[in-house]
């Protein structure tokens, strides 16, 4: 009883409000992706510090969209966010990118080759992965002109931290359409969504 009482006092905690603070990240995250090339902000919805490596925003993101039928994948080793993804979600963990519902890759230069995530299938094109890679800038990098359905004509990020390779492999996957990725680039508070439907050119 004493160790499973000081493991509980450890655990990282998670929405203060859980039903209003997910639902409110849901729509954050909902609207990055409808509108990608906009920054979006989750609210102060997290305890500080909240006790993972993890970036806010993916923290929450996990928290908001994970449930016991979508495994995650962690790229990098965090034993205090793998035990708050289990404990709140119920999502299992998973060894493998290929087998993962959501993946939060911390390291961006450690990024597996998008190819490596289910892309889903022609049938169920949402059994795919969604991915969150952190990045050490949501501006300041390169200029990726963006395009396609949720932008007027077009829209420029400049995300600092990505490879270069990143752009190449998601313009690989675009053929497979309507099965891909989504990605969302995670940084402290904000976020960048990034549908599949989304074309990127780098200047």
């Amino acid at each position: 009883m004493e160790s499973s009482q000081i493991a509980l006092s450890a655990l990282t905690p998670g929405f203060a409000d859980p039903v209003h603070d997910t639902q409110a990240v849901f729509r954050t995250l909902l609207d990055a992706l409808s509108r990608p090339g906009t920054i979006g902000l989750i609210g102060d919805v997290l305890p500080e510090p909240h006790g993972t490596r993890a970036e806010p925003a993916a923290f929450a993101a996990l928290l908001a969209l994970c449930d016991d039928t979508t495994p995650v994948w962690l790229a990098q080793a965090d034993t205090a966010l793998a035990s708050a993804v289990r404990f709140h979600t119920g999502a299992p963990l998973v060894d493998a990118p290929a087998t993962a519902a959501f993946a939060y890759i911390h390291e961006a230069g450690a990024l597996p080759l998008l190819e490596s995530f289910a892309p889903g299938s022609a049938e169920s094109p949402e059994q795919s992965a969604t991915l969150l890679i952190r990045v050490e800038a949501l501006t300041g990098g390169a200029p990726v002109v963006l395009s396609g359905p949720g932008i007027l004509d077009t829209a420029t990020i400049s995300p600092a931290g990505l490879p270069a390779r990143f752009w190449r492999e998601r313009a690989a996957l675009a053929p497979l359409f309507p099965c891909g990725v989504d990605c969302y680039l995670v940084c402290g508070t904000r976020l960048i969504g990034l549908p599949r439907t989304t074309e990127a050119k780098v200047n």
